[in-house]
């Protein structure tokens, strides 16, 4: 699998921040499927500040592996800010982490809803002072929002562990 070079990079600068602070990571993913982790692995000396992640793919994988409540899953949907954010807490919490990034959507092409269109994903990152989630709205297909999103994971990630990316 060849990677954007530009995804590479926003890795390696969440890595030498995340170092220079002496932070962790952890990621919990749905519809990026771990590309967020496989791009942070992709850097050598990851392992300085990536504990591990989550793929919780399924609702049931959300419950147990993250504890995401079955109530709110059934009350707003697992497409949604209130599930990113239950989502990265929950991995913050679980593996003991300075910082947790979550993302949930729908890639597409299918899964779509008026309410919840092919592209809509929501990102969370969980810290020591708090939880902050974006929404975003992609137009491509399933790969280009998978990237896309990854991409989104790793500036927040970038922002929050205190450097401001020098990408658009």
């Amino acid at each position: 699998m060849t990677l954007p070079t530009d995804l590479v990079a926003l890795a390696d600068g969440v890595r030498a921040a995340c170092v220079a602070r002496g932070l962790t990571v952890a990621t919990a993913e749905s519809c990026t499927g771990g590309l967020v982790g496989h791009l942070l692995t992709e850097i050598p000396g990851a392992s300085a500040c990536l504990v591990g992640g989550f793929v919780a793919y399924a609702d049931r994988a959300k419950t147990s592996e993250l504890g995401v409540g079955q109530e709110l899953l059934s009350a707003v949907g697992a497409v949604s800010a209130e599930v990113a954010v239950a989502m990265a807490e929950g991995a913050r919490a679980r593996l003991a982490t300075d910082l947790a990034v979550a993302v949930t959507g729908v890639a597409g092409p299918d899964g779509g809803t008026a309410e919840k269109p092919v592209g809509l994903t929501f990102v969370a990152v969980a810290g020591p002072d708090g939880t902050v989630v974006q929404r975003y709205a992609w137009e491509g297909d399933r790969s280009a929002n998978k990237e896309a999103s990854a991409r989104a994971a790793l500036v927040m990630l970038l922002e929050a562990a205190g450097r401001s990316p020098a990408y658009p």
